[in-house]
């Protein structure tokens, strides 16, 4: 198990301090991985690599952000912690709790979250609603909630998320020894496009880089108000972590694309769901289907005006697969039945 993001960066996390407790499940350190073959797919002559955080222990980039977190309000005295979730932040919220020794709290909106995910809030012990409302609806009641009583709210409007998130950006500098030219991510509610911004801008100041990247940030179509420039009350996709209308750092994701000469893109279902289903079968990365938009969206730049040859471009692959199976399974071939006999299996498979 690696040292955890909170004892590896502890220089470069202004609000570690000595009371803040050391909490770990072993969070960072996540795979930087090749991908020449996607490459070839979607952008020939690209050097094109994946940062795949579905390799932290809840399966999501969001325990870079949950371990500080929650390490702050146990170093505030807090009990309990509360969250709104499409489904990745109350898994980590309900394990990082567990490890804490706090009550987890955590509000879905109804019928929009996968499984997995559910699964893992459930077994980590958290209290779980279902909120007959969005994302966005859920949110708007857990800062109420966490305004009326003592329990620290941990979303991403709390500072202490987005910092951890940062570390994620340092892992790729250190790698390398220099920023990306760009980095390709999904946007839901913008936190991470944020977080990964700021990191590069810290490294910059840490003389670990000399320079910061372009940010590409990547919304479903059904689920783009940034893109669109205005809320969307009802939004729809099937990259269910990514679902959300009004994302809470609106204004530092539009900071993190202007200041960086970035770009932040729609893409639609399909494109997500085709470049879902060329990482697992080109590069062998299953991760769930929102951590896809990001390769998707450098497929459609590249279509629309070719990256010069050799620009280095990291997509951040948020989660891992395992977080939606319903969703892989619906979109795999039927599973075909034979006897149990030699010769129906090579018939079946070879021919």
């Amino acid at each position: 198990m690696t040292a955890g993001i909170l004892a590896r960066w502890a220089d470069r996390l202004p609000s570690l301090g000595p009371a803040t407790p050391r909490l770990s499940l072993g969070e960072g350190a996540t795979p930087l991985v090749a991908a020449p073959r996607l490459a070839a797919a979607i952008a020939p002559g690209v050097d094109l690599h994946l940062k795949f955080e579905g390799q932290n222990p809840t399966g999501s980039f969001k325990d870079r952000g949950m371990v500080l977190a929650v390490a702050k309000a146990v170093e505030a005295g807090a009990h309990a912690i509360v969250c709104a979730s499409t489904g990745n932040t109350s898994a980590s919220a309900a394990a990082y709790a567990a490890r804490a020794g706090l009550q987890a709290f955590v509000l879905l909106p109804k019928g929009a979250v996968a499984l997995g995910k559910l699964a893992q809030a459930l077994q980590h012990g958290a209290r779980v609603l279902a909120v007959d409302g969005n994302f966005d609806v859920a949110l708007r009641i857990v800062q109420d909630l966490a305004a009326r009583h003592p329990i620290a709210l941990v979303n991403s409007v709390n500072p202490h998320r987005v910092e951890g998130q940062t570390t994620a950006a340092f892992e790729i500098v250190e790698a390398w020894g220099e920023a990306p030219d760009a980095l390709a991510i999904p946007v839901g509610n913008a936190g991470n496009i944020s977080a990964y911004w700021l990191g590069f801008q810290r490294a910059v100041t840490a003389g670990a880089a000399t320079r910061t990247p372009r940010m590409l940030g990547f919304q479903a179509a059904g689920s783009a108000p940034i893109v669109r420039g205005h809320p969307i009350d009802d939004p729809h996709t099937v990259a269910t972590a990514i679902k959300i209308g009004r994302p809470a750092s609106w204004r530092t994701a539009v900071a993190a694309r202007d200041e960086s000469g970035g770009a932040i893109e729609a893409v639609s279902d399909e494109q997500i769901l085709r470049a879902w289903s060329q990482l697992a079968r080109l590069e062998g990365v299953f991760c769930e289907p929102a951590s896809a938009a990001g390769v998707a969206g450098v497929a459609q730049m590249h279509a629309r005006t070719p990256f010069a040859p050799g620009t280095r471009i990291v997509c951040v692959l948020t989660g891992h697969g395992l977080k939606d199976p319903d969703r892989a399974i619906a979109c795999a071939p039927t599973l075909a039945e034979v006897a149990a006999d030699i010769t129906a299996v090579e018939r079946a498979l070879l021919g």
